[in-house]
């Protein structure tokens, strides 16, 4: 499983940047991005294009900073609803918060948040107080009736006109939110009909990594991206509107594809004519042509439509909803010409539960090696998989115990005797913890400890779905995990 670099992350900065400077010109001096996707860790791209780095696409933009404003944008429903973002656990509103906070340390101007969708809502007053007690302007957004087809409407002082504008000063002006439905797009187009209404030339531009618009329909990097969202039922579709205008295939997403007759209709009633035929046209990603090894991100590709099959199946069984998400998922491994058992991983943690008789677990280290770990006495499986990874990273012998006694015993005593649980076996940020104790006096803990970022990148697979707890530690050290959709005791609740 060595990882080959598939991508040249500077040669993407580069090209990314030019493309960007080249619309702002193309459009007079002013651009409004549609920022959609994750502007920093972006895990699923760092997957799927091996050497792209989860923070790339800041750092492009951190070469144009001094050129950017950012306007957050929040629907006011969200904020009502308390919608929940699932891969943080936070709120819409909590997580805008903590986006100013990232854009700002890294030396962006956040101009101001601008909550969509405003009918009153008293929470969304209530976020709107607290941005100003924090000094940030927000401004307000409206509902317009007959959106998003009756353009006459939707295109006049009733409409989009009827919105709050907001003030920018910036040439460059990245629309981004906290997640899908916020209003992004809107958002851009008001200010676009407002710009113009005000003589003042300016442009919209969309980016969005995926679906990568020059790589082919059944390429594993456009297939793994389907996989990802197949919650959003995303699919990915020729775009028939760039076929017919430049005779060129690409591929673009459904939901651009449907949408784009009533952009294209509103751009027309903005600008007097659509720069853009096409939805591929609207994009401004060169991704797909930072790729140096096509190989390599088909494998790493390959390898993620399998994880995303995995965490489908399993999320399926934890909530007892979703069969047919996993029947996608299963449709899509088929189109990828991959099943369930590309890592090896994943039967070397099968073999060792039934051996053992017992929860096992495997991990595929990113040199290709595979290490098993099974539940015992003191480790839980997780525990003693990710253990046993470390000491062979570090070149340690197996058999060797490189955790003291002095560190072990306070924490199962704890578990057992203060917390109320039934076994000492150790989850593996206690394990973690234990050996970090333990690296004060043995060099071997020390070095094991050292090794920990060496496993980023690594796969690893359960023989049963472990604590979500243990999954999210796994993933914070950079390790992709996957369990077989199966608990080891059939109980009501798992805790």
């Amino acid at each position: 499983m060595f990882r080959r670099i598939g991508f040249d992350n500077e040669k993407y900065i580069e090209l990314q940047t030019a493309r960007i400077r080249d619309r702002i010109d193309t459009f007079g001096g002013k651009l409004y991005l549609e920022f959609g996707g994750k502007l920093f860790d972006d895990y699923h791209a760092a997957r799927v294009l091996p050497g792209f780095e989860p923070d790339t696409k800041l750092r492009m933009l951190k070469s144009m900073v001094d050129e950017i404003e950012i306007i957050l944008v929040i629907n006011a429903n969200h904020i009502e609803h308390s919608k929940v973002r699932g891969d943080l656990g936070i709120t819409y509103d909590e997580d805008l918060l903590r986006l100013m906070d990232v854009f700002k340390g890294l030396g962006f101007y956040v101009g101001s948040v601008c909550i969509t969708q405003y009918r009153n809502q008293p929470d969304a007053d209530a976020f709107r107080q607290r941005l100003e007690a924090l000094g940030v302007k927000s401004y307000l957004h409206y509902p317009i009736e007959g959106y998003p087809y009756d353009i006459d409407h939707i295109v006049s002082e009733e409409g989009y006109g009827k919105n709050e504008f907001i003030e920018t000063t910036r040439p460059l002006v990245v629309v981004t939110a906290p997640g899908p439905g916020s209003g992004k797009m809107a958002t851009c187009l008001s200010q676009l009909y407002q710009e113009h209404q005000r003589g003042i030339s300016a442009g919209y531009a969309k980016f969005e990594t995926f679906p990568i618009w020059n790589l082919a329909l059944d390429h594993p990097v456009n297939i793994a991206y389907e996989a990802a969202t197949l919650d959003l039922s995303d699919v990915n579709a020729i775009d028939p509107f760039h076929l017919e205008a430049y005779g060129e295939t690409t591929v673009n997403y459904n939901r651009d594809i449907e949408i784009f007759p009533v952009l294209k209709a509103m751009l027309e009633g903005i600008l007097g004519e659509s720069p853009y035929k096409s939805p591929t046209d609207m994009g401004v990603n060169m991704a797909g042509l930072a790729i140096c090894d096509d190989e390599a991100c088909r494998d790493a590709a390959n390898r993620e439509i399998v994880r995303r099959y995995f965490q489908t199946a399993t999320e399926a069984k934890r909530t007892g909803v979703g069969d047919e998400l996993v029947d996608k998922a299963e449709m899509l491994m088929k189109k990828a010409g991959v099943d369930a058992n590309l890592s090896p991983a994943r039967a070397a943690a099968l073999a060792k539960a039934e051996q053992s008789g017992g929860p096992a677990g495997a991990m595929e280290l990113p040199d290709g090696r595979v290490i098993t770990g099974k539940t015992s006495t003191l480790l839980g499986a997780a525990s003693s998989v990710l253990l046993n990874a470390l000491k062979a990273q570090a070149g340690i012998d197996d058999e060797l115990y490189i955790i003291a006694d002095a560190a072990l015993e306070p924490i199962c005593n704890l578990r057992t005797e203060q917390l109320g649980h039934t076994n000492p076996r150790l989850h593996p940020r206690e394990m973690l913890i234990a050996l970090s104790t333990s690296s004060l006096t043995s060099p071997m803990a020390s070095k094991a400890i050292k090794a920990a970022s060496d496993l980023r990148g690594s796969d690893a697979y359960f023989s049963i779905i472990i604590p979500s707890d243990d999954e999210q530690l796994y993933r914070s050290l950079g390790i992709n995990v996957c369990c077989e959709p199966r608990y080891e005791q059939h109980r009501y609740y798992q805790g």
